[in-house]
């Protein structure tokens, strides 16, 4: 694997601007730069290479490694996953079939879900398009108050979608 910043001997800019912990900061050459990380024991990392001169820091470098690998660590932790529910109905589905999977609706949306609705036209059943746009509407006017549509009814191919994803955090149990 290949090291992300340059260390030591690995620095090819001729002048650096030198920071760290017990060290004068100031534009140094590199190798007047080198002989002070070595006279304390420790690396000298280029931090910033667009810089000019090139930033380089005095330290540890295997700590410096552990320090950005735990920080990414907690980023990743940090970060919530999306997860979407598809809800399918069908052009001709009924109030009680709606009303049914409306209820479902509400249940993910509370949960923090995305809600992925469909409706899937079977054979002949694209000619009635329209109606599968109006009850993909009528199922984002129904949960308006709990969602928010992120994607307007749009045909692809034997399917018509529609995206919502909750207004408001999840609540957590």
């Amino acid at each position: 694997m290949e090291e992300p910043y340059k260390v030591n001997d690995k620095i090819t800019a001729r002048e650096i601007r030198l920071v760290g912990d017990n060290v004068e900061q100031g534009v140094y050459s590199t190798r007047d730069a080198q002989k002070i990380a070595n006279e304390q024991n420790l690396d000298l990392v280029e931090i910033s290479p667009t810089a000019t001169p090139p930033v380089c820091r005095v330290i540890d470098y295997s700590k410096f490694k552990y320090e950005q690998k735990k920080k990414t660590r907690e980023l990743k932790a940090k970060q919530q996953k999306v997860v979407i529910k598809e809800i399918r109905f069908g052009p001709n589905t009924d109030d009680h079939d709606f009303e049914f999977k409306l209820k479902h609706a509400k249940g993910f949306l509370e949960s923090g879900y995305k809600i992925k609705s469909y409706v899937h036209f079977v054979g002949r059943s694209i000619v009635f398009k329209e109606r599968g746009e109006i009850l993909l509407l009528k199922f984002a006017q129904a949960l308006e108050e709990i969602a928010k549509v992120e994607q307007l009814p749009k045909l692809e191919g034997k399917r018509m979608f529609l995206i919502l994803s909750p207004k408001n955090a999840p609540v957590k149990k």
